[in-house]
């Protein structure tokens, strides 16, 4: 993987819009900066910073996601929410910001994608784990603040469940938006905002006191307390009517409606309820708002509509 930037002149074309482009040994050299090439991951940038609880997710449920080990398909249809035709990304130049462990870089590699994934935190890691072998896929570790790649290089840009974990959803989205070549493609999505009592607004109670706990912590109590409650939750969940306003109180992200496996069904209450409790952003967006951000970037065929994971926001840069 230390090779893949020489081995492939299309990657060196969408990062050296510097000076001065070089391997050096275990290292990337962009003019007068080096930057690690460390188990096959370009470091742009070395700490886990504020996301540093995904770190901790990701390494502990690194294959979870993934649909062929959990068995079900929950990952190829949130990916179909972009309205892609897989067949087109083969060979086509595709960004994907904030991969986590993986689950969408599996599909993307896997399509034959010229992809270029990255994740602010070590949680690349975990990706590298899960795809490493994936000869097409360069993997990053980058602030999508200070993204090392040059505008107008894609003909696909991929952010889903990411940008409400940024300290400026907008700001994230307008440097993504920039990436885009002319003609080509962006798909994004955020948490909604918006006034209904849903069970996963749960988490607005509790992040007040989980949010200043240390990680590990609480992941070890979920890990106590979600197998106990789970049962609870579901039956809660399962009455009509007012299962979703009762629900709404104990956080607990339930998947009982899903074919996943009752194993599988637990991992994912555990991870995805410290998903909402424990990172340090949470930024919710309106419909509105959203399409206002396609509208201010001069997008075009802009779909912004409500999806799996609260809005999603498709569109194509304009030729």
């Amino acid at each position: 993987m230390t090779n893949i930037l020489e081995k492939s002149p299309w990657l060196r074309a969408l990062i050296a819009h510097r000076a001065r482009l070089e391997i050096e040994g275990e290292a990337l050299a962009i003019d007068d900066r080096r930057y690690r090439i460390d188990e096959g991951i370009v470091r742009f940038r070395e700490s886990d910073g504020y996301n540093d609880t995904f770190a901790l997710q990701w390494k502990r449920f690194r294959e979870t996601q993934l649909d062929i080990v959990n068995g079900a398909s929950l990952s190829r249809k949130r990916f179909a929410e972009t309205g892609w035709d897989l067949s087109a990304l083969r060979d086509a130049t595709v960004l994907e910001a904030g991969s986590g462990a993986g689950r969408f870089t599996r599909i993307l590699g896997e399509a034959g994608a010229r992809l270029v994934t990255f994740d602010y935190s070590s949680a690349v890691d975990a990706n590298f784990e899960n795809n490493g072998g994936l000869e097409n896929v360069l993997f990053c570790q980058a602030d999508i603040f200070d993204m090392p790649f040059r505008d107008d290089a894609f003909d696909y840009v991929f952010c889903h469940g990411v940008l409400q974990h940024t300290p400026d959803p907008r700001a994230a989205f307008e440097g993504l938006a920039s990436k885009v070549k002319p003609g080509g493609r962006i798909s994004i999505d955020i948490y909604r905002r918006d006034f209904r009592i849903r069970p996963w607004k749960s988490k607005r109670i509790w992040r007040p006191l989980t949010t200043r706990m240390k990680p590990e912590t609480l992941l070890g109590f979920l890990d106590r307390f979600i197998p106990a409650w789970l049962p609870v939750d579901t039956a809660i969940k399962r009455l009509p009517r007012v299962g979703v306003y009762l629900g709404s109180i104990v956080p607990c992200w339930n998947y009982w409606y899903t074919d996943l496996s009752d194993r599988a069904k637990l991992e994912w209450a555990i991870m995805d309820t410290f998903d909402a409790l424990a990172p340090k952003y949470d930024i919710p967006a309106s419909l509105d708002e959203v399409r206002r951000w396609f509208e201010d970037r001069g997008l075009a065929e802009i779909e912004v509509r409500e999806g799996g994971n609260g809005v999603v926001g498709n569109a194509r840069k304009p030729a």
